[in-house]
């Protein structure tokens, strides 16, 4: 059974109405939840982003925990609200990829909700995060069982932008997925896919700059100086010393990555 502890994960922001009216509704039907934001500053619309943010925190809660995340470029339209299942948690989102890190990461189950009992009384086209998303984590922390939201569906959508591109024996193409506040380029790429890149030597190109090796710590390269680093998710970044890597080599989220590995001849 889920606990009463629900975290949220959107693109709302704060300075609208949209995140303290899903928490209302939340407490209005599940009065005991206790309501964890993970962040509500996801760029507008990225579903990658969301899909690393949440891939990075959901299993640092406890077991049971259920996690909100609404970021919902499609909502109004024919794409689903689902429930998923993963390691011992509860993910209410959208069909539309935001889950994908989940789904690779442990064994899972999906769900459509389709029981428009466990919805608010009226669905609008543009706010479901407060009619559908919020009314069903609420009446997950109050109890009610997952079979009851509706059918497990194996068509959910998977996002493989999430993943590198192979384009020969020693080349990969990748994309930024998040500029964190400090300006650091977060990639897609996991260095236990590639753990040659501690021992061998690699050219990362990213903009207009060329690194060719990867640092231990942010303050073994100069001040100002653009370095790749592993982040605390595992993913290689390229971030500069005290400085923003992000404007000093003008890329954000999206922005292609390229690594090169030397392989012996």
């Amino acid at each position: 059974m889920p606990n009463d502890l629900i975290t949220l994960t959107t693109d709302f922001g704060q300075s609208d109405h949209f995140v303290g009216t899903m928490k209302g509704v939340i407490l209005g039907i599940a009065p005991r939840a206790r309501i964890v934001d993970i962040t509500h500053e996801i760029a507008p619309y990225d579903l990658n982003e969301a899909a690393f943010v949440i891939g990075q925190a959901w299993s640092y809660f406890p077991k049971r925990t259920i996690h909100v995340v609404v970021v919902d470029p499609g909502v109004g339209s024919a794409r689903r609200p689902i429930l998923a299942e993963a390691g011992g948690h509860y993910f209410v989102a959208p069909d539309n990829g935001v889950l994908s890190m989940i789904y690779d990461q442990v064994r899972h189950k999906v769900r459509v909700i389709s029981n428009t009992r466990l919805a608010g009384k009226h669905i609008s086209r543009t706010f479901h995060g407060r009619d559908i998303f919020a009314p069903a984590a609420a009446h997950l922390a109050r109890g009610v069982l997952p079979a009851r939201f509706g059918k497990p569906i194996q068509d959910y959508v998977r996002s493989f932008l999430l993943k590198p591109t192979q384009l020969s024996r020693r080349e990969w193409s990748g994309t930024i997925l998040k500029v964190d506040r400090f300006g650091n380029l977060i990639t897609n790429l996991h260095i236990e896919q590639f753990p040659e890149v501690k021992t061998r030597p690699i050219e990362l190109r990213v903009g207009l700059e060329r690194i060719h090796r990867l640092e231990l710590t942010y303050s073994e390269a100069a001040i100002g100086e653009p370095c790749a680093i592993v982040g605390s998710s595992g993913y290689i970044e390229i971030a500069a010393n005290q400085a923003s890597a992000s404007k000093i080599l003008g890329c954000t989220a999206g922005s292609p990555v390229e690594l090169e590995i030397f392989y012996d001849s």
